[in-house]
């Protein structure tokens, strides 16, 4: 995977370089895609690395898959893929539901102010 937003970045690349999102919170987790797939939104499909600050562009190969997070984006599938070094704690777990709640929450604003559908919410875990 790609790093496209650093953890405690404000700013959501893709993975060409161009801004996707800007965030009035910074996001807790290291947040990118996987390179060669495609998600029901259309794009690559997301994943998050647990762990240190990394930096925009680093590559992260051969993390284990702890867990796929169950999100819909404007009515599409787009879950998130969580990679981690070692199994997710139920601190971590909680803290990953409540920011893809809260992410959800600014998407949808965000599509209402665009006159787009605002169908985004955190469904659950589909792994983890």
């Amino acid at each position: 995977m790609v790093i496209e937003a650093p953890r405690f970045s404000t700013v959501k690349r893709r993975s060409d370089g161009t801004i996707d999102f800007v965030s009035p919170l910074p996001c807790p987790y290291n947040y990118g895609s996987i390179p060669g797939t495609i998600s029901g939104d259309g794009d690559p499909l997301d994943a998050v690395v647990m762990g240190r600050r990394l930096a925009y562009g680093t590559v992260v190969r051969s993390m284990p898959v702890v867990g796929v997070i169950d999100f819909i984006d404007g009515g599409k599938a787009d879950p998130k893929v969580i990679v981690a070094a070692r199994p997710l704690s139920a601190r971590e777990r909680w803290g990953l539901e409540n920011f893809f709640r809260v992410y959800a929450l600014g998407k949808r604003a965000l599509a209402r102010a665009r006159g787009e559908d605002p169908a985004t919410r955190f469904a659950g875990w589909l792994r983890g």
